[in-house]
């Protein structure tokens, strides 16, 4: 059994001193009788979040940083047929808010967009993309495809280090990302005035007016099925910053997922737990101990603070 726990922490100030309040037992418990071993990452500049790398090790994927293939993965997921060498891109529909001195990507979920007007909006984008020779599809409201060599290893920025930040930030230096540029530009023009947006900000909805490529690559064959389980309960209250949720999601994902792992363990088990952050994920796995070194284990309660500040 094998846990992993995206946005176990982040480097936010604010999480940092919720992180020192919270009590996590079961996890204090779980940590006393695992041992550290595998470590992903490098920093918080990095393009693939610490849970992809990690998780792309465990499919047994290749590739350099921001150059994980997740949007092949999710479009075979979605039934679109990603064999051949064709490389894909996931679109992801989103809204670029202005502030003052830079331009922000609001968290796509806070679109709510719906089934039709996500395939209306993209019906109206397809003539652009295909000028350039991309293939378009539609996989959800949230995932639209595109295909095209130029694709092929081309770095993008995972969608979760940009969300409520400075979008040129996140734009590799990459002759390849002039065209995403542009293409950009196009599709804030053609979706200023498209019939769905104005039927949106009429009842008081966020515009779709641009949208973030990322997970570009040909499509790599896992080299065997992970018995993994990621657990994305803190996800969203991390990506929206209120604390006070991802802090009772974490209680009940310590009282949850963690418990049980817990009692696995207790049983002999074989478990494995991957924390992950900004910066790294850190894999935890049961190490052979002594009856003594066993017994020890289940008195002690670590502070987990310190191994969450880390990753």
């Amino acid at each position: 059994m094998h846990v992993m726990v995206p946005f176990a922490s982040t480097l936010s100030e604010a999480c940092v001193h919720a992180l020192r309040d919270l009590q996590l037992p079961n996890l204090s418990r779980l940590l006393a009788r695992l041992a550290p071993t595998v470590r992903e990452g490098g920093d918080e500049y990095a393009l693939s979040m610490p849970h992809e790398r990690a998780f792309a090790s465990a499919l047994g994927w290749q590739g350099a940083d921001g150059c994980l293939p997740w949007a092949a993965r999710l479009a075979q997921t979605d039934g679109i047929d990603t064999g051949g060498e064709l490389a894909w891109g996931l679109l992801t529909p989103v809204h670029w808010h202005l502030a003052a001195d830079h331009v922000a990507l609001v968290d796509p979920a806070e679109l709510a967009l719906a089934d039709a007007e996500s395939r209306a909006l993209l019906e109206a984008l397809q003539p652009l993309f295909e000028s350039e020779g991309w293939r378009i599809e539609y996989g959800a409201p949230l995932r639209w495809y595109a295909a095209h060599a130029s694709l092929r290893d081309l770095p993008c920025a995972a969608i979760e280090r940009v969300i409520g930040r400075n979008v040129d930030i996140w734009m590799p230096a990459d002759p390849r990302v002039a065209l995403v540029r542009r293409l950009q530009s196009e599709v804030q023009m053609l979706l200023y005035t498209d019939a769905t947006n104005e039927a949106r900000e009429a009842r008081g909805a966020l515009a779709v007016n641009s949208f973030w490529l990322s997970g570009c690559g040909v499509r790599q064959t896992p080299s065997a099925a992970p018995d993994l389980h990621v657990d994305d309960a803190l996800r969203a209250s991390a990506l929206a910053e209120d604390w006070a949720d991802w802090a009772d999601a974490w209680r009940a994902l310590d009282a949850g997922p963690i418990a049980e792992l817990l009692r696995a363990a207790g049983r002999g088990e074989p478990v494995a737990l991957t924390l992950c952050g900004e910066r790294h994920a850190q894999r935890f796995e049961a190490s052979r101990q002594s009856f003594w070194q066993r017994a020890g284990a289940a008195l002690r309660s670590p502070a987990v603070a310190p191994v969450l500040e880390a990753l």
